[in-house]
């Protein structure tokens, strides 16, 4: 366990920041603490670099038998932007501080997204190498860069320029493994679907002018405004997913509120008077195509106080249900905007357009998965979660294989309470999941590939 805190530890402290640019990341910095970490266990590693210091590492285990299905543990190694201001740690100081509840944690940005499970997958790999272990398909090690803002120098760029490096028929990567239910007989949620991502940017064009002149100006930043309201207030009709009404089924709720989350009719409702205003907001992006306005830009010209803008961009983080395409997610900008979008000049860039993906729990990697659970937590039972973010598993599915979110988090740590840690103020992991997420990668390995 000392080995993944002193890791996870290292890869907090190197701070790679990923705010969206080609020139952020600096994934070099962790690719490089773990090929040293790697060092030594008789591996061979390569380095990709698509674009200067966007740094993925590769190490495989040949596996004895090459008609042998092959395992993947991918880890990313960037992490999101911090306001340094809303934490009361050094969000890159890696601290191992024990809570005043006696919860012995690792601090810093990244310990739960997912540089807590990079690091498990690190340790687990090295010491099945240190251990000899022929497997008899391959097991691969991937430190992927870029996860955290579309894959474009990480995942995606290998699948489409390196795909033999990095291919396998299961890959196990981000973030499930969170308790559920009693606690003699937990649900172990896995990760096996996830919601679509379809960026857009919507540019709002008006006329340049000067500030002191606004009456019956063409302001492109009132336009702007009045665009994201739209977009906010937007109120697209649920729908269900298969997973749902297994998802509803192992909610702590009475009979009467499983009804209506299961009835498109009541669900809205429902979620509106909710007191947990977290869990409302997750359960509606379960169930609906979501659209956030969260960057506002000018367009070619920087913006001034005394200059009417003539161009603003807004890029909307739009997630899309299961069959939606880019035709759906056009439909639903045209009824957001309604009648606004015909008396303003909006033009619309597609930024990603991944379509949403699901593995079958019917594997053997499933059953590895709750093999290996069944060690520490004899009474769990895997339950198959969808998640409304989305992860490298969407390229994996891409090209074929089976992927899952698993990892396998301590029982008191809450869900509530691991989603807030998520981008959020704070962030940080009990060492007791680093031990048992650890444990997982070993006990799958061996047992699928053994």
């Amino acid at each position: 366990m000392n080995q993944t805190i002193d890791l996870l530890q290292q890869l907090i402290r190197n701070e790679c920041v990923n705010d969206g640019t080609a020139e952020s990341g600096h994934e070099v910095r962790n690719a490089d603490v773990l090929q040293h970490w790697l060092e030594g266990s008789g591996l061979d590693f390569q380095r990709y670099e698509p674009s200067p210091g966007r740094v993925s590492l590769v190490s495989r285990i040949e596996g004895s038998d090459p008609s042998a299905p092959s395992l993947c543990l991918m880890g990313h190694t960037d992490v999101v932007p911090v306001n340094r201001d809303g934490w009361s740690r050094d969000p890159f100081g890696g601290e191992r501080i024990v809570s005043p509840e006696g919860v012995d944690e690792v601090w810093g940005r990244g310990a739960v997204d997912m540089l807590n499970l990079t690091a498990s997958m690190a340790v687990a790999f090295r010491e099945l190498a240190r251990r000899d272990f022929r497997p008899r398909g391959d097991l691969i090690f991937f430190a992927v860069a870029d996860e955290e803002s579309g894959s474009a120098h990480g995942a995606r760029w290998m699948a489409d320029n390196e795909r033999d490096a990095i291919w396998a028929d299961y890959v196990l990567t981000e973030n499930g493994g969170l308790h559920s239910g009693p606690a003699d007989a937990p649900r172990i949620g896995i990760n096996v679907a996830e919601k679509g991502v379809a960026w857009r940017r919507l540019r709002v064009k008006g006329t340049p002018g000067h500030g002191s002149r606004p009456f019956r100006a063409d302001n492109a930043l009132v336009k702007a405004a009045a665009v994201v309201a739209r977009l906010a207030e937007y109120r697209p009709p649920p729908r269900f997913h298969e997973l749902w009404p297994q998802q509803v089924a192992n909610m702590p709720v009475d009979d009467e509120t499983k009804a209506a989350m299961l009835d498109p009719d009541r669900l809205d409702d429902l979620l509106a008077e909710l007191p947990d205003a977290g869990r409302a907001a997750h359960f509606y992006s379960c169930t609906h195509t979501t659209f956030s306005p969260n960057l506002l830009e000018a367009g070619e010209t920087r913006m001034k106080t005394n200059v009417i803008p003539d161009a603003i961009d807004i890029d909307v983080d739009i997630r899309t249900m299961p069959g939606d395409t880019a035709e759906e997610v056009q439909a639903h900008l045209d009824a957001a905007l309604g009648g606004l979008g015909d008396r303003i000049d909006i033009e619309i860039e597609s930024l990603m357009n991944d379509p949403a993906s699901t593995s079958s729990a019917d594997t053997p990697l499933w059953d590895s998965l709750q093999r290996a659970v069944a060690k520490p937590f004899p009474g769990a039972r895997l339950a198959p979660q969808f998640i409304v973010g989305f992860t490298d598993s969407r390229i994996y599915r891409e090209m074929g294989a089976v992927a899952y979110g698993a990892g396998l988090f301590s029982p008191e740590l809450d869900v509530g309470s691991f989603g807030r840690r998520f981008h959020g103020n704070d962030e940080r992991i009990d060492v007791e999941s680093l031990r048992l997420s650890t444990d997982l990668f070993v006990d799958v390995a061996t047992d699928l590939l053994g």
